[in-house]
């Protein structure tokens, strides 16, 4: 059986979700959660799943929907994932950090 690693949420992925329970309709934000329950599901299991960062040693870069991306941090030694943003995709990339 393979060990699932914990999976902490930043401040800022906490707001953004905030954000789309706020802005979106509740469709939306239910296929939303569901589909990043998916990916965090991965993630847990397997979590160099996804790509790394170029920019950010131990960031990855997992795809939730066509539009929206998450990013998280991999502590292996501490065995626990943090999702550090959610990120839509249209924008403009040299506004991320990761």
């Amino acid at each position: 059986m393979a060990f699932e690693m914990e999976i902490a949420w930043s401040n800022q992925a906490r707001k953004e979700l905030d954000y789309l329970h706020e802005n979106w309709g509740l469709n939306e934000v239910k296929n939303f959660v569901d589909k990043t329950e998916e990916v965090l599901g991965v993630i847990k299991k397997h979590p160099k799943t996804f790509v790394e960062s170029p920019r950010k040693r131990n960031v990855r870069k997992g795809f939730v929907t066509k539009h929206n991306s998450l990013f998280y941090k991999v502590k292996p030694y501490k065995k626990e994932i943090i999702l550090l943003t959610f990120w839509d995709n249209r924008q403009n990339p040299k506004k991320l950090k990761y």
